[in-house]
């Protein structure tokens, strides 16, 4: 154990005998590499957009509309563009191909879509989305060419009970309204191959939902989040065996819990975790990239595991992005975005603005790429055929957007693996067909330097 770690160590004994639970650690292993705080306090959620020639932008949530921040050289993060929207402590984007969706709580807000084909210049305010009875969103997630609106009166005829709303956005400037579901109220899903798993936060369930049909998503199964159900979010490691779920509680103060979900009619908790010598912040957000958790763990700040062994996640770094207090109140750090092909890490902070790190060593999960292929290549996916997973490999001798989808035998796509840019290296990704028919299908591998390759497979059941 290094002399560094020792004293971290020894600090975290002395203040847990003498019960100071909330007392501030140094940060570790994390370089701050920029802060923006151009629009006062106010900031909630960002996301990250890395444009087909590499360059990076952080897409921030202000009080008064969305700041698009180009972090690429980080001697000089500046803004580059702000659209207005209606005001509101709430603001929250996906974006999709060279579009930025951004929903926020505000009344009339509607859906707002952002060209991004005009960076680094500028950006475009191309359509306010709306439908009938629909004025405001809670929040709102991506998966493919689909939309998930959760919260504010995307349901439920308008009232305030909603549930989630599925738009089509394969024409991107035009969404068309699907399904619905409104079995609960939803504060946040993620989607995983047209399963949907959905945060109950007011009733403290997690319910799992099948929307391979989007006109008509149909649940599966739902589970309580015990103890002291309230979840906020989840995100699912790269074995879909287990789900990450945070609790938004502040008293008792809400944690990060791994499940185990092999069962879907009877999803068992595994384990919790809390921040490193802190035991009264609130965890707020987690995402998952590879092997590492990202989490918003509001006053804690930025904090990063390492969860090789999903069920044993381990911290590795962190960045206190609200150095003032670790307590169990709503305040610091709101969102996390990690950029796979720079291993920049952006976090907003509700007083702070936007922060730009890096952790200072790299760590399992954030490459793996020691040795970089000769050339571009698709492997058949193995095993084949399959029942109901497989996986599928390929290589990509330099960084490059890459586009991984998967089509029936009539071409109709039915699953987006990959729709991101990546970093140099061989990749290996889980597919699990389980809520198609038995059938031949194929995947296609695209890449931003022109190199493009199709497979065939069987699914037989």
């Amino acid at each position: 154990m290094g002399i560094l770690k020792k004293f971290y160590f020894a600090l975290f004994i002395l203040l847990t005998a003498a019960g100071i639970s909330y007392s501030q650690l140094p940060n570790q292993n994390t370089i701050l590499l920029g802060q923006k705080d151009e629009h006062g306090s106010g900031y909630s959620a960002l996301w990250g957009y890395a444009a087909p020639n590499g360059r990076e932008y952080a897409i921030l949530g202000c009080n008064t509309g969305t700041a698009f921040i180009d972090i690429t050289d980080t001697a000089n993060i500046h803004e580059v563009d702000f659209v207005p929207g209606v005001t509101s402590n709430w603001r929250e984007m996906k974006v999709f191909s060279s579009y930025a969706y951004v929903v926020s709580e505000g009344t009339n807000s509607r859906l707002q879509i952002i060209a991004l084909q005009y960076l680094p210049d500028s950006v475009s305010l191309v359509a306010t989305y709306n439908y009938t009875n629909y004025t405001k969103t809670h929040s709102i997630s991506q998966s493919g060419p689909y939309l998930y609106l959760h919260g504010g009166d995307v349901t439920m005829g308008g009232t305030d009970q909603g549930g989630l709303t599925i738009l089509d956005i394969t024409n991107p400037q035009a969404p068309v309204k699907r399904g619905q579901w409104s079995n609960m109220y939803v504060h946040d899903s993620r989607i995983v191959n047209d399963t949907i798993y959905a945060c109950n936060i007011n009733t403290g369930f997690v319910s799992i939902i099948n929307a391979t049909n989007k006109n008509s998503p149909v649940t599966v199964s739902s589970w309580l989040n015990n103890p002291n159900p309230f979840p906020h979010n989840c995100a699912l490691p790269n074995n879909r065996r287990y789900i990450y779920t945070t609790d938004e509680t502040s008293s008792p103060n809400g944690k990060l819990k791994v499940w185990d979900k092999q069962n879907p009619a009877n999803v068992l908790f595994v384990t919790s975790w809390q921040p490193t010598g802190i035991t009264t912040a609130i965890v707020h957000n987690v995402e998952i990239y590879n092997n590492l958790a990202v989490i918003a763990h509001y006053t804690a700040g930025i904090r990063i595991l390492d969860i090789t062994n999903p069920v044993t996640p381990t911290e590795i770094a962190w960045y206190d992005t609200y150095p003032s207090s670790n307590t169990a109140q709503f305040a610091g750090c709101w969102g996390v975005f990690m950029f796979p092909s720079s291993g920049k890490i952006i976090g907003s902070d509700m007083s702070g603005g936007l922060f730009v790190i890096k952790i200072g060593t790299t760590p399992v999960g954030i490459t793996g790429n020691s040795v970089i292929p000769a050339g571009f290549s698709l492997k058949q996916n193995f095993p084949n055929p399959f029942n109901p997973n497989t996986q599928m490999e390929f290589d990509i001798p330099a960084s490059s957007y890459v586009s991984l989808k998967v089509y029936n035998s009539l071409g109709k796509e039915v699953a987006v693996l990959a729709d991101e840019y990546r970093i140099a290296g061989s990749y290996k990704l889980n597919y699990d067909a389980g809520n198609l028919p038995s059938g031949v299908y194929f995947y296609k591998l695209t890449t931003g330097n022109g190199f493009t390759d199709t497979k065939k497979m069987m699914l037989l059941k």
